[in-house]
């Protein structure tokens, strides 16, 4: 029961590979969410976003499977961003550090804003 807990797909919006996340973010999330980011980056993507607008949960193991795609994107040289986290999420990137690897932002259209600058 608890795997069906998240869903997680996959798309390409103007260059930016496009991870949503709907559901809760738990132990059990750790093979969809690294299969999804293996498959835009090996499509190529240079820009990932992880888009959380979807999410009430995300526990210590969550946390623990989003810091492992945070040094894989920084092994393939990869930008990557999150959006849609409640204040409460933001808060708690901030504190653990993930924020300092992945930026920020509100909404999935701020996010593709700054990655097309940055092209």
């Amino acid at each position: 029961m608890l795997e069906d807990e998240l869903t997680v797909s996959t798309r390409e919006r103007d260059g930016v590979a496009i991870i949503d996340l709907f559901g809760d973010i738990t132990t059990f999330a750790e093979e969809k969410i690294n299969n999804a980011y293996r498959e835009v980056t090996n499509q190529g993507a240079r820009f990932v976003l992880l888009n959380f607008r979807q999410n009430d949960y995300i526990n210590s193991a969550g946390i623990a499977i989003l810091i492992g795609i945070v040094t894989e994107v920084s092994r393939n040289e990869q930008k990557l961003a999150v959006s849609g986290l409640s204040q409460h999420f933001q808060k708690i990137f901030r504190m653990v550090g993930l924020a300092q690897y992945a930026e920020i932002y509100q909404d999935e259209d701020e996010a593709i804003s700054r990655f097309k600058r940055l092209t």
